[in-house]
């Protein structure tokens, strides 16, 4: 088969996104339809959690293969993002937050105990498949950030609109992602438009991207399981 262009790689991506992409999934949709219960909402903000702090995780197994200093150098911010510095705590922290804002406590965000079994699992899938994968298959895994800035902008307004018992300083994590997933979207789709040399390259990153949206389903799927719709859901 002949190279994708540019054009045609981006175009194949982007319909991964749009025929694979977690908002689709029933349980994202009563999310953004306000049909969720409380129980419901914080499921999702615990089992989320552990997704969340797994991503510096991946982020740094995929900057120790990184073949240029100037690829790690700006890669390196994704880590910083999430796990933080002196005097700014990060996502993870901010996640927690959001914890706190819809009625968990700290404790019980951190010592993981509402984490489903199968959240566990297809997360740390998704982790080892960054650690045995080649680099690029795991840049482009990462691609799930080109369909994130407006399903961030329209989470805001849900939850603010729709969930007006969520704390609204809860929503801190959000707000700093509007900025921070363009540009990782930005970086990671030009890596893999630059280095991918045939299409069997081309072939494997759209699949690493689609292997990246089945784990986003799965995340959901679990909770659709566990916590199942109700009378009380709203």
């Amino acid at each position: 088969m002949n190279l994708l262009s540019n054009e045609e790689l981006t175009a194949r991506l982007r319909q991964v996104g749009e025929r694979r992409y977690h908002d689709k999934h029933p349980y994202h949709v009563r999310m953004h339809e306000g049909k969720l219960s409380q129980e419901q909402v914080r499921a999702w903000v615990a089992n989320r959690f552990y997704y969340q702090k797994n991503i510096p995780v991946k982020d740094a197994i995929i900057l120790s293969k990184l073949p240029t200093r100037e690829e790690r150098r700006r890669w390196i911010q994704r880590i910083v993002d999430h796990d933080g510095t002196t005097g700014n705590e990060g996502g993870i922290e901010a996640w927690i937050r959001l914890g706190e804002a819809v009625g968990i406590p700290r404790e019980e965000m951190l010592d993981e105990r509402h984490v489903l079994p199968a959240v566990r699992f297809a997360v740390d899938a998704y982790v080892n498949f960054c650690r045995n994968r080649p680099w690029l298959e795991a840049v482009a895994s990462s691609l799930t950030e080109l369909f994130a800035p407006g399903l961030i902008s329209q989470r805001m307004a849900v939850f603010e609109q729709l969930y007006p018992w969520i704390q609204p300083d809860g929503l801190e994590y959000f707000r700093a992602r509007l900025h921070q997933a363009p540009r990782d979207a930005d970086h990671g789709l030009e890596l893999v438009l630059r280095e991918c040399e045939n299409r069997r390259d081309q072939d494997r990153c759209i699949a690493a991207l689609q292997f990246k949206c089945e784990v986003l389903w799965s995340l959901l799927d679990a909770l659709s399981l566990a916590y199942p719709d109700t009378e009380k859901s709203r």
